[in-house]
């Protein structure tokens, strides 16, 4: 019964409704037990005041005399008379009390299980509902029939509802992007050595540079989603310190200059008078500059243009890496950050990276407290890549 009882709000609620009805009644007892005397005194007192008035009016009339002491016979049977008054109004209250607490009782009942039902109907729908977001039901919703706090409730539990099925769409994706990608370095190794077996290819050491290759690709794919898995999950720790902007954009410069000038492409550096000390982290940050010159370079023809573009924007920095490369068109502007995605598919497999080096990028950036975002006019009108970070 106790277990009953505490695994069943109905039943709570119901019986807290006639606890509240009981004790209403318990205090009502125990009031009119110590305020009836005294009340029903006072109304003798008034109505014997009120009698006398009346009386003495009329004696005055007749010539009765008034003053005389009552003897104790009168007394006893004035008392006598009041008991006996007082004991039958008492009944009478106690009679009209009991058919209030029965009218009480069957009202409560009707209230209490009107009340205890509309309370827990929408609980329990959200119950079995969650069963079945547990289950895998994802499409799974309840409905919203009131503003109140179950009301809140319910649309708390729809936003959670589909920010679950928005991850797990996620994860299916992310689950085939990853099988997509991985089978196909996999692939070239498996026909290579294939090849090799069957004496098609020769055993040189070009042939066995193409494996290396590919097995180099597939160990950064793997370098790439161990690492965008840290950076998603927020498993790993930024070591902040007051660094001069212009040190890491040394290394940056240092690093790129002969990997754009081998491909033919301008790279320019486009720097304020001063540069601010800004607190981040260094190493991070180099990896941002890198993933972004990395993109630009990739999508950049021969003869093309890359400026790298510091401004001085109140209390923050401004970054552009700007190129004359493919540009984006406008209606996947929205998709560049997403994971594995490529503007240009035709270099999907060699030219164009993981495809989340952007990803991780655009989860550094805002770990640092800034903003990413792109700007592209469209098709082969180059692209803009900006983040914003806190001085």
């Amino acid at each position: 019964m106790i277990r009953y009882l505490r695994t069943h709000l109905g039943v709570k609620l119901f019986l807290s409704y006639f606890v509240v009805l009981f004790l209403g009644f318990l205090v009502l007892v125990v009031t009119m037990n110590y305020t009836s005397v005294a009340a029903f005194d006072r109304q003798i007192g008034t109505m014997a005041e009120f009698s006398g008035n009346g009386a003495g009016a009329g004696a005055q009339g007749t010539g009765r005399q008034e003053g005389k002491p009552q003897s104790d016979a009168e007394l006893e049977t004035r008392h006598e008379f009041r008991g006996r008054l007082l004991e039958e109004f008492q009944k009478a209250f106690r009679s009209s009390l009991g058919i209030s607490v029965v009218a009480a009782g069957i009202a409560a009942l009707l209230v209490s299980f009107l009340l205890s039902r509309g309370i827990t109907t929408p609980i329990f729908a959200m119950t079995e509902a969650s069963q079945r977001l547990a289950e895998g039901k994802y499409d799974e919703r309840v409905a919203i029939h009131t503003e109140n706090e179950l009301g809140q409730l319910a649309q708390s539990f729809n936003i959670m509802a589909d920010k679950l099925e928005r991850v797990e769409e996620m994860r299916r994706q992310l689950i085939g992007d990853v099988a997509h990608e991985l089978r196909t370095p996999l692939t070239a190794i498996k026909g290579t050595m294939e090849a090799l077996e069957d004496g098609v290819l020769p055993a040189s050491a070009d042939t066995y540079r193409d494996v290396q290759r590919e097995a180099e690709r597939l160990s950064r794919l793997v370098d790439d989603l161990q690492e965008l898995s840290r950076v998603e999950a927020k498993a790993y720790k930024l070591s902040l310190v007051p660094v001069p902007f212009g040190t890491p954009l040394q290394t940056v410069e240092k690093r790129f200059m002969p990997l754009f000038a081998a491909k033919n492409v301008r790279f320019e550096l486009v720097l304020p008078d001063e540069l601010p000390t800004v607190s981040v982290d260094e190493g991070r940050l180099i990896q941002i500059f890198t993933n972004l010159l990395n993109n630009a370079l990739y999508y950049t023809p021969e003869k093309g243009k890359v400026v790298l573009r510091v401004e001085r924007k109140v209390d923050q920095l401004l970054v552009s890496i700007e190129d004359t490369g493919i540009g984006i068109p406008p209606d996947e502007l929205k998709h560049v950050f997403t994971r594995f995605y490529r503007i240009d598919k035709s270099r999907s497999r060699h030219a164009g990276g993981s495809g989340i080096g952007l990803t991780i990028t655009k989860h550094l950036v805002e770990a640092h407290g800034g903003t990413i975002w792109v700007e592209s006019e469209g098709k082969d009108r180059g692209s803009s890549f900006k983040f914003t970070l806190p001085v």
